[in-house]
């Protein structure tokens, strides 16, 4: 005899399939904003970007931006009220978080299903951060006169570039683990399109 066991609520299914998309616009469109004025000594090829120009880029990265803030903004409060941020991303140990990478590194990584593991949390709440921090630098690079004091706090316009550059980073990073993660075990994102899946008599 199955049973149907229950993963992921449908609230955190949406919002998150809603961010990856508006991520995705985000970092594309961005990545052409990036290449009308490269910080570094490289650019990024035209096929990773979306915009076409520099407007049209910009364009793309505002509508993104509100789509992936306001999304952002429903799955915290949920997270917060429900105490699925609680029970998803605590405890975080330092022990835990090694242990599990080393696993993962040697394609042995343990997982039971509707519980994230240490490596898992810890990228969760990093790229709560990243996600805060590309909003805050954002809206200082995006308002410099308005929000000039934010700017002035966080050291001026041109490190806030980088501050911006930096968190994106930081996101690309999340979404390459996030990813590493899923093909090591890829029955997780079936729980993320289904929010449950079919468990055997030993289950």
């Amino acid at each position: 005899m199955t049973a149907r066991v229950s993963l992921h609520p449908p609230l955190v299914r949406v919002t998150h399939w809603v961010n990856a998309l508006a991520i995705g616009c985000m970092l594309m469109s961005g990545w052409q904003i990036y290449d009308a004025s490269p910080l570094f000594g490289f650019r990024f090829p035209a096929w990773a970007t979306l915009g076409g120009w520099l407007g049209g880029a910009i364009a793309w990265h505002f509508a993104a931006m509100w789509l992936f803030v306001g999304n952002s903004v429903i799955y915290g409060l949920y997270g917060l009220l429900s105490g699925h941020f609680r029970r998803a991303l605590l405890p975080l140990r330092a022990g835990d978080v090694l242990r599990d990478a080393l696993d993962a590194a040697r394609f042995r990584l343990r997982h039971r299903d509707g519980e994230y593991n240490a490596v898992q949390r810890l990228s969760y709440v990093l790229v709560l951060l990243f996600g805060a921090m590309v909003v805050i630098s954002g809206l200082a690079l995006w308002k410099p006169v308005q929000f000039q004091d934010m700017a002035a706090a966080m050291g001026g316009y041109e490190v806030v570039r980088r501050i911006h550059f930096l968190a994106m980073a930081g996101i690309a990073g999340f979404i390459v683990v996030h990813l590493v993660l899923v093909l090591l075990v890829p029955r997780t994102l079936i729980g993320m399109i289904l929010g449950d899946r079919t468990a055997g008599p030993a289950e």
